[in-house]
């Protein structure tokens, strides 16, 4: 036998393994809109049932302690899909961030860069709600990002049905409005009037298509349920009604008295004028709208199932950020408690086994670690971190605390597995919020003023100066 013959065999094997090891999965990107996990029946809520969510769930890893990077729309989706924190691009509110990461590859960019179909259903970037589903148009997209891209148009408020505006209504005068506001429509008709459900059945049909394929896909499939208006065919209420049935969250006297002015969400009980009849209303129109939602997650994974594609797909389910339901007397996003910074998370991959991870993670992670999973080339300014191991080790770490910010009302969280610090202002100036999040999981008490805190105020003042100087020096300022 020739000498050279086991160098030769050694380095095929070598081949052979790299590419066993880089297999192009497809990518199956999920994404709800304004979706608490608290609402999930798998993150253990037990009204509001998600058998779908639940499912994907259970055949994958569910990350209980993910974080968005923004607490609304538009700077959280620029941040994921940019791979950016929203203080390095400057995109805090409704635009794409294209204009300041040049030709830098956003997320599904860089998929379609290494060989791989690019697609959007819907809002991935942002896309106003109600407005710009009405409209059908592209919102804030990149089209950069995708080989092709589809809209679906709805109704929304408009929608025919048993309808009512709980928002600023009192008296009871005001008809079905349509903007950012509380409202809710037992609508008639299917699940196909709705952008929704159009979503669903596109998503179905691409799928069907794309099976027939070689080339892989990266599809984006972005749902606007169950951000307001919540709509939602009639069927979906049957569970919630009558409203009257649906609880509270547990209400503490006093309890905005220790928070500073920034840190009273923009929407509450209050200044909406919602009495208790309508609080509860206005979660039994969540939770329908998370219910239609689910229904068309499960047509998506049934027919990610039938084209034959499930054993090739990483399937991933989040939101953009989280949703306050009455906690707090809170409504609605914005604010950096819990309740609206910490997102569901649920990732498939493919030949990983079934598990729950508490880790410390955020959405801004999803871009470097499906890149890795599908052995794309590694780009180190990418401020996310990989994750992957988390898959083999769910108990893996990649960081001690978890960033987010709420540009609306200048304010800033650093998520610990003890400590919730917030500060508004960036030097904290404009008022600070501290939690023992071990001790008091709801966040009620605020320990910022207490002086047996005042080091660990401390502490945190600097860390997050110099995770901001971190965050903006960055590659993007050679532009």
């Amino acid at each position: 036998m020739n000498k050279e013959w086991p160098t030769i065999l050694a380095f095929f094997f070598l081949i052979a393994t790299s590419f066993a090891t880089s297999k192009k999965y497809n990518v199956l990107f999920i994404i709800s809109d304004d979706l608490t996990s608290t609402a999930l029946s798998c993150y253990g809520n037990k009204v509001c049932k998600t058998p779908n969510i639940d499912a994907l769930a259970a055949r994958g890893t569910r990350f209980t302690r993910t974080y968005c990077q923004g607490t609304y729309c538009g700077p959280s989706r620029a941040s994921f899909m940019s791979g950016y924190y929203p203080h390095a691009t400057g995109v805090l509110g409704y635009k794409s961030p294209r204009p300041k990461i040049g030709n830098r590859s956003t997320w599904s960019q860089h998929f379609k860069n290494n060989g791989y179909h690019s697609a959007r259903i819907s809002k991935i970037y942002h896309m106003g709600v109600p407005g710009g589903i009405e409209q059908g148009g592209h919102g804030a997209d990149d089209s950069a990002s995708w080989t092709e891209r589809f809209n679906s148009p709805g109704p929304e408020w408009m929608a025919p049905g048993r309808g009512e505006t709980l928002e600023g209504n009192p008296d009871g005068k005001w008809p079905v409005v349509g903007g950012n506001t509380f409202v809710v429509v037992e609508a008639e008709g299917d699940d196909l009037v709705h952008s929704d459900g159009k979503t669903a059945q596109k998503a179905c049909d691409l799928l069907e298509k794309y099976a027939k394929r070689e080339k892989p896909f990266f599809l984006g499939v972005g749902f606007v349920r169950p951000h307001v208006p919540f709509v939602a065919p009639e069927k979906y209420y049957s569970p919630f009604l009558p409203y009257s049935k649906m609880k509270l969250p547990h209400k503490v006297e006093g309890d905005w008295a220790d928070i500073p002015k920034p840190g009273i969400n923009y929407k509450t009980s209050v200044n909406m004028k919602m009495d208790v009849r309508r609080q509860k209303k206005a979660i039994g129109g969540y939770y329908a709208s998370v219910s239609f939602m689910d229904a068309q997650v499960g047509k998506v994974l049934a027919a990610l199932k039938k084209a034959g594609l499930e054993d090739d797909t990483i399937v991933i389910f989040t939101s953009d950020h989280g949703y306050h339901l009455g906690e707090h007397d809170f409504w609605a996003k914005v604010s950096l408690l819990d309740e609206s910074s910490q997102v569901p998370l649920i990732i498939k991959v493919p030949g990983k086994k079934p598990a729950v991870c508490h880790s410390l993670t955020e959405l801004l992670d999803l871009y470097p670690t499906v890149s890795a999973l599908c052995g794309l080339p590694v780009q180190l300014r990418l401020q996310g971190k990989d994750i992957s191991k988390m898959f083999d080790d769910p108990k893996h770490t990649v960081r001690s605390a978890a960033f987010s910010v709420a540009p609306m009302r200048n304010g800033f969280l650093l998520r610990e597995d003890e400590w919730a610090y917030i500060q508004y202002g960036e030097n904290g100036d404009k008022g600070i919020e501290l939690y023992n999040t071990k001790k008091d999981p709801n966040q009620y008490a605020n320990l910022a003023q207490n002086p047996a805190h005042q080091e660990t105020v401390a502490r945190f003042k600097v860390q997050m100066t110099g995770k901001l100087r971190n965050i903006r020096n960055n590659d993007l300022q050679e532009n």
